[in-house]
């Protein structure tokens, strides 16, 4: 039996096809998604990271990024029209989006946030994104990733 989450059940309700997995999550062992990605097998560049940062202190954004990659916030906030962006405090973006650190994911949020995939994803034939829960990733296309939040995809890495 699959384990059902606020993710998994919006995919599902949108006719998105992904397949889910589990893998040990370690807490206090490094970036997550290089360990997601090191767990599942599969190279660094298709797990992407779902972050939850904040433009100008006010416009909360879901940005989802290849694990391995570095974001460049300036990019993030000038797609908003904003100066400056910075992570949102685990605590904020638990409040907002009903997941916890760690298992965030763009998929079903309590609150709905606009969504930004890196462009460097898009090119990948699937990609492994956080499913709602620690350790617990559905496998999906970028595109329909892209699809099924209506994502503005963009560079957002730093150079």
């Amino acid at each position: 039996m699959t384990r059902e989450t606020p993710a998994t059940r919006f995919l599902t309700d949108r006719n998105i096809p992904f397949s889910t997995h589990d893998y040990e999550y370690a807490p206090n062992g490094g970036l997550i998604g290089m360990q997601a990605a090191e767990a599942i097998g599969v190279a660094p560049e298709d797990v992407l990271k779902t972050l939850i940062v904040e433009v100008d202190k006010k416009q909360p954004v879901c940005v989802v990024a290849p694990a391995h990659q570095r974001m460049n916030l300036k990019k993030v906030a000038a797609l908003f029209g904003g100066r400056n962006a910075r992570m949102m405090s685990p605590e904020k973006s638990h409040d907002l989006t009903g997941f916890e650190s760690g298992g965030t994911s763009p998929f079903g949020s309590q609150t709905p946030i606009p969504v930004v995939i890196s462009q460097d994803a898009m090119p990948r034939g699937h990609v492994y994104i956080n499913a709602g829960g620690q350790g617990f990733v559905v496998r999906i296309t970028p595109a329909d990733a892209q699809r099924a939040t209506d994502a503005t995809v963009a560079d957002i890495a730093a150079d």
